[in-house]
């Protein structure tokens, strides 16, 4: 987990509104759904509080304290009724089940290991009642640009942003991929002309390849229904810049370990 990057909450939202067709998607299939709803690595906020806003029980899980609060904040201001949970997504049990979970924003790839995956992928299971959906998005990997990621320090224009005290903020990035373990590790550098990298923080993010996504997610006791190139639904391809993947609990359980089951 990146718990310095996760830190600076105001900011994270500064530089990340949200919005758009994610949160779109995301309250169309809660809706689908119907009932109460669950969404991992919840942030602070974003796409749950438009979702409660819609009438849904909502229940928001994240590793971040500072995240969360700043989660209650917002939905405080909007007089929305959320119950925030710190909480580790690999493992949890909230002692009930939900009609619709979700991960959204590439926060599953904070799991490095495929054990993390799976034990993730069996603790949504367990909390799904009969009929209910995961769906979750990550990015599709890009061989060339993993490849480009060589470890300089580069500005992201895309990702500048005004802070209401501090003025613009630039955004520069470097980052390296470990081929071996399927990891960008990056250093992202906040600064303004008058704070030069007032926040420096790490973040290490997995990547999943298609062919591997389905055998993970079948490993934790779900298989994959559907997997769409983006929030219009369009299919999945080569191309497609995003994994949005919907899964329902599978038939008969897979093997406790991804590394276990098998002829040795």
């Amino acid at each position: 987990m990146s718990d310095e990057f996760y830190s600076h909450a105001r900011l994270y939202d500064l530089m990340f509104p949200g919005g758009g067709p994610a949160v779109d998607f995301y309250r169309a299939e809660a809706d689908r759904q119907g009932g109460s709803v669950l969404e991992l690595g919840c942030g602070t906020g974003q796409k749950l509080i438009p979702i409660a806003a819609d009438g849904h029980p909502c229940v928001g899980l994240d590793f971040s304290s500072d995240m969360l609060a700043e989660a209650q904040r917002k939905a405080d201001g909007r007089g929305v009724a959320i119950e925030w949970i710190q909480g580790d997504m690999r493992s949890f049990d909230l002692g009930r089940t939900f009609d619709f979970v979700y991960i959204t924003a590439n926060s599953l790839l904070h799991l490095q290991e495929a054990d993390d995956l799976v034990s993730c992928f069996q603790s949504v299971r367990r909390h799904l009642v009969p009929g209910a959906r995961l769906v979750f998005d990550v990015f599709n990997p890009s061989v060339q640009l993993l490849a480009e990621a060589d470890g300089v320090r580069r500005t992201r224009e895309t990702l500048s942003f005004e802070d209401p005290d501090r003025g613009k903020v630039s955004v520069d990035v470097a980052e390296t991929y470990d081929a071996a373990a399927q990891v960008t590790r990056g250093t992202w550098y906040l600064s303004t002309d008058a704070e030069p990298d007032f926040v420096v923080a790490p973040l290490e993010i997995r990547s999943i390849f298609p062919q591997e996504l389905p055998l993970l997610v079948s490993l934790g006791g779900l298989q994959l229904v559907e997997r769409f190139g983006d929030w219009s639904g369009r299919p999945f391809t080569a191309d497609s810049q995003v994994q949005l993947c919907s899964c329902e609990s599978a038939t008969t359980r897979p093997p406790t370990s991804a590394y276990d089951g098998g002829p040795g």
